[in-house]
């Protein structure tokens, strides 16, 4: 068995969830995150790979995650662009995802794609504004935009844009239950 093929099963042995997971955060549905996460599997190993660890292979999948996704979501613009040319003209309005139960994976879901893509390389891949912008072909102006845009509506969808912060509002309480 080649090299490549032990690391790569070993790889969706033990870190297949994790990648799962992670394709959670660009298309919340799960049935969707495992046909992304195979769709990167079939992208980075169709061809054998000279890698010999299963961190720099995981590296490869989660960049290719990241292209497909970003590949599937221009290919369903180019069609939704064109549909009206082949569809009765009723297209399904956004009032269930407004009515969606407000949650983290639910305000994702609410946010453009490359939006959503800043946000996730940002929050949950923890890279600088510059590589993001090279992971996706921006400018660093315009990863900055997309992340600011993306966070004022992320604090509006789960409520958080009133909410004070947490120092703002600790007080010290006394005995008798008069602030002090």
């Amino acid at each position: 068995m080649a090299h490549w093929r032990g690391v790569l099963d070993e790889m969706v042995r033990e870190r297949r969830s994790a990648l799962v997971a992670y394709a959670c955060l660009f298309v919340v549905d799960r049935r969707d995150a495992e046909d992304l996460v195979h769709d990167a599997l079939v992208k980075t190993f169709a061809r054998p790979r000279a890698v010999t660890e299963i961190h720099a292979a995981e590296g490869y999948v989660r960049q290719a995650i990241r292209t497909v996704f970003l590949d599937q979501t221009r290919r369903r613009r180019t069609w939704q662009g064109k549909a009206h040319l082949f569809d009765d003209g009723q297209v399904p309005g956004a009032e269930n995802a407004a009515t969606a139960s407000v949650d983290v994976g639910a305000a994702l879901a609410l946010l453009s794609p490359r939006e959503r893509a800043c946000i996730v390389l940002r929050h949950f891949d923890d890279l600088p504004v510059a590589e993001i912008a090279a992971a996706l072909h921006l400018s660093e102006g315009a990863v900055k935009r997309y992340l600011s845009d993306a966070t004022a509506k992320l604090r509006t969808t789960l409520a958080l844009a009133d909410a004070p912060h947490e120092f703002e509002t600790a007080r010290v309480i006394g005995r008798e239950g008069k602030p002090s």
